[in-house]
């Protein structure tokens, strides 16, 4: 199980490939249920999401070959892959489901990626590139059940740490790596909720059966928390550190993301505005004087849904 030193060093590796995104600190209002909160817009990651920086670590700690490298993905992630292997000089491969957000694909392409869209789920695009990348020899970018990846993605933690005091972080979860490597990262002194939609509790039910299990996905947010079953190193990582496991609807997820626009001008993704849903539904309600943080963590979406 990978701990805050192998984040560090993930960290020090992608640091000059990736965009220490900004951080805003808010008093009690009307967002995050009237309590005092910070917020980092890692939505202004390079390519859209937290994402670059798991693939960034991904390419950078490997041996990429002449084939380059193939993903699957909901979209953010393969967004990240394409672009850090543009960036590197290698092809790219990504395969997506039907339903990734059309915003996604053509952020795909305009990295220069071969978009392939297969299957109706996650699982069926990541099958589908698995036997592309045995046939060509390319490199495997996984979305989420590496560590290599979720080191890289943990550096968000690290960096929000160093620009915010807080005593509890809201992480969205998918397949489990950005939540996986936030706790890695800073669990063992801060509180780590994980929130899912009602649509895609795979970490919630994981925790509730002591084991990853299959779950049916649905909802708003299947494309980017659209994973079905968690990765089990992921898993391995949250069940020891994340300390809360809380689900929110689609509605509240969408009231989230306008709050986000209203009062910010910030354009999030249903899994962006997700950490703030749970505080806005009390789902997740702090303590008196908690200092509670989350990640707006993608802003991969068409701007005309949330405005």
């Amino acid at each position: 199980m990978i701990s805050r030193k192998e984040v560090e060093a993930a960290w020090d590796l992608i640091r000059s490939h990736v965009r220490r995104t900004p951080t805003i600190e808010l008093t009690a209002g009307s967002l995050g249920g009237g309590a005092p909160l910070a917020l980092k817009l890692e939505s202004l990651q390079l390519s859209g999401s937290f994402k670059g920086r798991g693939a960034f670590h991904k390419l950078l700690a490997s041996k990429v070959p002449a084939a380059g490298i193939v993903a699957a993905s909901g979209g953010n992630h393969g967004a990240a892959a394409a672009y850090a292997a543009r960036a590197l000089g290698h092809k790219a491969e990504i395969f997506v489901p039907t339903i990734a957000a059309r915003a996604k694909v053509a952020r795909l392409k305009s990295y220069g990626a071969v978009v392939h869209q297969i299957g109706a789920v996650y699982a069926e695009a990541r099958a589908a590139s698995e036997k592309r990348a045995a046939e060509t020899g390319a490199l495997i970018v996984p979305a989420y059940e590496d560590e290599v990846v979720f080191a890289g993605a943990g550096s968000v933690a690290l960096e929000f740490a160093d620009q915010a005091r807080f005593d509890t972080l809201l992480v969205a979860v998918g397949g489990g790596g950005l939540i996986a490597g936030c706790a890695a990262a800073i669990g063992a002194a801060t509180r780590i909720v994980a929130v899912e939609t009602e649509g895609t509790p795979t970490l919630h039910e994981a925790l509730k059966a002591g084991r990853p299990v299959e779950v049916k996905i649905s909802g708003i947010a299947a494309d980017a928390l659209g994973a079905s079953r968690i990765g089990t190193p992921n898993f391995e990582v949250a069940q020891k550190l994340v300390r809360q496991s809380v689900l929110v609807s689609d509605d509240v997820v969408r009231a989230a993301q306008r709050a986000l626009w209203d009062e910010l001008r910030v354009v999030a993704e249903p899994a962006g505005a997700a950490g703030l849903a749970a505080l806005m539904a009390g789902a997740y309600r702090p303590a008196a004087g908690e200092r509670v943080a989350t990640l707006v963590c993608g802003a991969n979406t068409d701007p005309g849904s949330v405005a």
